[in-house]
């Protein structure tokens, strides 16, 4: 029999085969209340999940997720949403993003935010997703920035690859059927993860944008939740995983 803590592993590192199935959640932190002490961190466990991707089209780095804050490390937490399983939520005030699951559990990413990311709030859907995208800036943008002019949607916008803004996976945000213009995409800006930034919306950790990528199918309720539209409380991560995820 496979134990628990083998088994949470496997989930964590790559357990993406299942999880065209499963639901996506984020949440909001109440300042008031007290975090819960994250579990001890396994240094093999992390070093696997954030390990290079040579097979990836453009081969990604190992992340040195030591100098990134234990918290905003892929793990599975209680489900405190308050959201059904099957929507993601993106809490923009503690930079977390949930993934939530049946049995009341959840897959917690870190996220780092930009100006974009702050502009949009509310439900939608998933509407697509794409794998090394290409990056076309707004025409708003680039009449701010002319030296992005080359990617412009005339011209065809950035091919992807590893300096993308986009990374090496892009989700797409519809609501009432129009682009919301707002992303969930990667990164390879590490450091940036759990801080507001100068640009992008929801950027997140390559490695595991490739992971909630694999887990959710187009179509998938989203919802951000902005500052002033309630609060959820932080969790701890939880020690076991159960066998039946």
């Amino acid at each position: 029999m496979i134990s628990n803590s083998l088994n949470r592993r496997s989930f964590l590192i790559g357990g993406a085969g299942v999880a065209t199935t499963l639901l996506a959640g984020c949440t909001t932190t109440s300042p008031q209340r007290a975090e819960a002490q994250p579990e001890p961190v396994d240094n093999s466990m992390y070093a696997l999940m954030y390990a290079a991707m040579p097979q990836e089209q453009f081969p990604l780095p190992a992340i040195p997720y030591e100098k990134i804050d234990p918290r905003f490390y892929r793990q599975m937490v209680p489900n405190v949403t308050g959201e059904r399983p099957g929507v993601i939520v993106v809490d923009t005030t503690n930079h977390f993003l949930y993934l939530t699951y049946e049995g009341g559990q959840a897959m917690r990413y870190g996220v780092g935010l930009g100006r974009a990311g702050f502009e949009w709030s509310g439900r939608g859907v998933i509407q697509y997703k794409r794998e090394w995208p290409r990056w076309t800036p707004p025409n708003e943008m680039v009449a701010r920035q002319p030296e992005l002019e080359p990617y412009s949607i005339a011209n065809g916008g950035m091919d992807p690859g590893l300096n993308n803004p986009l990374g090496a996976r892009a989700l797409y945000i519809f609501k009432n059927g129009e682009d919301t213009l707002y992303r969930i995409h990667g990164s390879p800006e590490w450091w940036t993860i759990g801080k507001s930034v100068s640009s992008g919306c929801v950027r997140m950790l390559n490695q595991d944008v490739i992971d909630l990528y694999n887990r959710v199918p187009g179509g998938t309720p989203i919802l951000v939740k902005g500052v002033g539209m309630g609060e959820v409380p932080v969790a701890g991560s939880v020690p076991g995983l159960p066998d039946q995820v």
